[in-house]
This record gives C-alpha cells, structure tokens and sequence, in this order.
C-alpha cells in the first residue's frame, strides 16, 4: 500500500489486525474510501460548490498556515462534503446496496477516528442509510446441484479437486473466502469434518457428507503422486498451513479462481451463468431447512452471529412449500 493515502492505510491495517477482517473486505473498505478520496481531489479542482463543496470550517492544517492535503478534507469531512459524495454516486447510477456499502464503509472510517481522537464529532451521525429492497437469496434445486457437481472430470488431478470443491461448498455451506483458506490439517478424517475459520477469525466445526468426503479422499489421493505437486509432500511434513485445495502451481488457491472454475462447469452443463459459489451457500440452507433442519442448527453450521440472518432462508422454504401446495393439492388454485 506504499504510496498511496496514509490515512486510508492506517485504516485497512485496523480492519486486519484489530477487527480481523478478511483481506478482501478490508480492501474493499480502502477502495471506497478511495473512491471518496478521488471524488475529494476532483470536486476541489473543480470548484463545485453547494452539497458537493468541500467543507469550509477550517482544519487545524489550514490554521497552521499550510495547504490542506486531500487527507485533511477527508479526516475533517463534514456531513455536507458527504452529502455530496453521495450526490455523486447516485449520478453514476449505483445501485442502492452498494451505496449503503460506501456509507457503512464511511461510518466505520469516522467511528474509528472519533475512537482514536483525530476528530471531535462523526459527520456520519447526520447521513442516513436509504432503504433497500430485501431480496431473498437465490437457491437452486436439488437436481440443479447434482448436474453441476457432476461436471469437473475426476480423473485428472485438477478435475479431481474441483469436484471436491463444488462438493465441499453444498455440503458444509462454507463462504468460498473460508474454503481457499482451509489446510490440510483442517480436515479431521475419523469424524469427517472440517475446521473452519470464518468472519472475524471466528472458528467453527462442521460436518463433511460422505459424498464430499470421498470427493476430498479422491483429490489427495491424484494428488500425492502428481509429479506437479510434488513440492506438496515435503512442505506438508514440516509446514502446518499448506493449503487443502491447490492450484496448477500448488499454491492456494483465491475466490476468484474458484469462481471462474464454477463459471466453466455451467457453462459446460448449461446452468444460470449469474449462479456463485455463493448460491451453493444458500442452496444448503435451504436444502436443509426444506428437509426439516431446525433453524438454530443452520445458524452455527452457516456461522451466522445473529438468527435473524438466518431467518431469511425459512422464507425461501415456505415459498417452496407453497408452489408444492399449488401444484399437488386439487383444491389449491
């Protein structure tokens, strides 16, 4: 991050070391705040006055006699310069999610200052959140799942392991951020589950199904004599985090390789291209919740903090049992 805003940085680094955020939300964070440094130094240049204006109370750079640097402006930004921003987003058409994103993203930026004492007040406290549309989130059926499993060719290493990954992903419900961090050493053979270190650096077991089990057994099993990844035996003798899913290189695997290998196989088996990683994440919960999984149980193999996050899934199942209704009962419709 050599070079760039210090102020962003000093930030990012609180996310990761104090919050434990993941590395890819913390770098969102600092590509907002980015975007609001950059909005910062354009609307100066600019001049635009009014809501996008930059804030006109003095900074204590300013009464020191020296010229405010776009980390002043954004360290002293009052609710006006925001309003601005926001003004400014809205402009470009983004959507009222990722403008919600920015503010939380701003609001954490101005809480943490306020915490530290860099700042006297949070201009945040006068920024409201707009509403959202709730949108549910998106599952796909049963046999949707069994067709898109069966598409990576196990007989080849690579194919091998990315079996075990689609496996692993609808049997655990793992966030694909938790899944490329898996070691070997985190999976437990005698009880067939997995350690997972999930948002937070909160940690949680969950079980492993037979299926992604031989899935997982099948991979190690190509990979262990696979001349490629013969670096893999020494380094797991003597290293405790060698990565459970590697890639071409024996390295570890990131979310967005997962992603495009997901992205490869429905197209290979003509599933919805707008399907995640993420939608097998839903498909699990509601999966589990169709077949009559309680709901607290959901929420510790999902890793959800609060049940109310989890809830959101009972409505996907009781759509589910309302078109089985319409479509089974004589008397329905």
């Amino acid at each position: 991050m050599s070079g760039e805003n210090a102020l962003i940085e000093q930030f990012v680094n609180y996310l990761r070391n104090e919050r434990h955020f993941s590395p890819y939300t913390a770098r969102c964070y600092g590509a907002d705040l980015r975007q609001f440094a950059e909005y910062i130094t354009s609307s100066r240049m600019s001049g635009e006055q009014g809501e996008s204006a930059a804030p006109q109370t003095e900074t204590p750079a300013e009464t020191e006699g020296t010229q405010q640097s776009v980390e002043d402006r954004m360290q002293y930004a009052d609710a006006m310069l925001i309003r601005g921003f926001l003004s400014h987003l809205d402009n470009f058409g983004y959507s009222p999610a990722t403008t919600a994103r920015k503010i939380a993203t701003l609001r954490s930026f101005y809480k943490w200052e306020l915490k530290r004492g860099m700042v006297e007040s949070n201009p945040m406290m006068l920024i409201r959140t707009p509403k959202q549309t709730k949108r549910l989130p998106k599952a796909i059926s049963v046999d949707q799942v069994e067709k898109l499993l069966a598409a990576p060719d196990n007989r080849d290493t690579l194919g091998a392991r990315d079996r075990a990954i689609l496996e692993t992903l609808y049997s655990t419900g793992v966030r694909v951020s938790e899944l490329v961090d898996l070691n070997r050493n985190d999976l437990d053979y005698a009880s067939q589950t997995l350690h997972v270190r999930g948002k937070g650096k909160k940690e949680r077991i969950v079980p492993l199904g037979s299926h992604a089990m031989a899935a997982i057994r099948h991979y190690l099993t190509l990979l262990e004599p696979d001349p490629r990844f013969s670096h893999l035996r020494q380094q797991s003798m003597v290293e405790t985090d060698v990565p459970l899913f590697v890639n071409k290189n024996g390295g570890r695997l990131s979310s967005r390789s997962v992603r495009r290998k997901l992205d490869k196989y429905l197209k290979e088996c003509g599933l919805d291209s707008t399907i995640s990683p993420h939608t097998l994440r839903h498909s699990f919960a509601t999966h589990l919740l169709d077949n009559g999984a309680d709901l607290r149980s959901v929420q510790e193999l999902l890793g959800h903090q609060s049940l109310s996050t989890t809830q959101i899934y009972t409505h996907l199942s009781s759509m589910r049992m309302r078109t089985a209704y319409d479509d089974a009962h004589p008397r329905a419709v």
